[in-house]
């Protein structure tokens, strides 16, 4: 009942989950030893996400995804070259009335993968391309593990976020060998994910629970939200709504211009211009150690709404398209007897 009064006003009751997350960080912060306690169970936490993610990726659908090349190839650039380039610009122009944590984070939403799950529910919910959703979105995960620590050494290290390359170990560690594990025991684990999805959701979102948890508890330690004003908090979600609104729009037109087929660019649409939570906060806990982890993440849960809210009233509009009518058969069709 709750679930679905929440969906109806476009609200995200996982957002929700993660807000009353902070609450708690806010109030009963982990310190001391209960502070190493949390940073091991982070450890651990993000290896299993990530090894639940590669047994649950299929190969076959990866390289199924990769022939429709024209999409997956508008996809990408959306995801790996309009975004970092719209965020270096908006923060080029804003950067300097925010604190440098939430500018490394904004570019840090920019070079982040796509969503899997919000971006198949949509592209269905619109009566899109699921099947190329599903294939791109796997897609840009599966390079997003490379590409995104390249994007942070690339784009974070001249705005001084104190990213090391130290980092590289953990990520191998903790993103790509726990990965790759799970493709190679796909076989024997898939089927195991595919009957229990419901437990194996809690595990994906507790995990990131538990990081969000540990980084605000960080913060509240160090102080560190005494540097933020309201003002601030107004212009990050300003300009992730300006960012989300230009991606959407530039994603519509050009899909139209290259003569996509209205399947094919509500699935395009959909997959270019959102960024993954679920990926991103495991990411930024391994990609800037030492570094105010709250603030950075701070940009990624607001736009992670902000995307929910505008691709859920985008997709109720795509579906109130009238549906395409079915081919008639020819006249020389219909006077032919039909085979035996």
């Amino acid at each position: 009942m709750i679930r679905r009064t929440l969906a109806r006003f476009g609200i995200d009751p996982y957002l929700i989950a993660l807000m009353a997350t902070v609450a708690v960080a806010a109030i009963l912060p982990a310190r001391g030893i209960g502070a190493e306690i949390s940073n091991d169970a982070v450890t651990v936490a993000v290896a299993l996400l990530f090894f639940l993610y590669g047994a649950r990726l299929s190969p076959l659908a990866v390289w199924e995804g990769l022939l429709h090349w024209r999409l997956q190839s508008l996809v990408f650039a959306s995801t790996y070259v309009l975004f970092p380039l719209l965020g270096l610009l908006l923060t080029r122009l804003f950067g300097g009335w925010l604190p440098s944590e939430l500018v490394a984070g904004l570019i840090f939403v920019c070079i982040l993968p796509s969503t899997v799950q919000s971006s198949i529910a949509f592209t269905s919910i619109a009566r899109g391309n699921v099947a190329a959703a599903l294939c791109s979105a796997s897609v840009s995960n599966l390079f997003g593990i490379v590409l995104t620590p390249l994007l942070v050494v690339a784009l974070l290290d001249s705005h001084g976020s104190g990213f090391s390359t130290k980092a590289v170990e953990s990520i191998a560690l903790q993103i790509l060998l726990p990965f790759v594990a799970g493709q190679l025991l796909r076989r024997w684990v898939g089927p195991f994910l595919q009957r229990h999805k419901a437990p194996i959701s809690i595990v994906d979102r507790g995990s990131i629970l538990l990081v969000v948890y540990a980084a605000f508890s960080e913060g509240m330690v160090a102080g560190i939200w005494s540097r933020v004003t309201l003002g601030d908090l107004g212009l990050i979600l300003l300009l992730d709504m300006v960012l989300l609104a230009v991606v959407l729009a530039i994603t519509t037109i050009v899909s139209r211009r290259l003569g996509f087929s209205k399947e094919d660019e509500i699935a395009i649409v959909f997959c270019g211009s959102k960024k993954s939570m679920a990926s991103g906060i495991p990411m930024a806990n391994i990609l800037f150690p030492g570094q105010a982890l709250g603030l950075i993440v701070l940009p990624l849960m607001l736009f992670h709404q902000a995307q929910l809210f505008a691709c859920a009233v985008l997709a109720q509009r795509y579906a109130r398209r009238p549906a395409q009518p079915k081919a008639e058969p020819s006249a020389d069709a219909a006077l032919t007897p039909a085979k035996a």
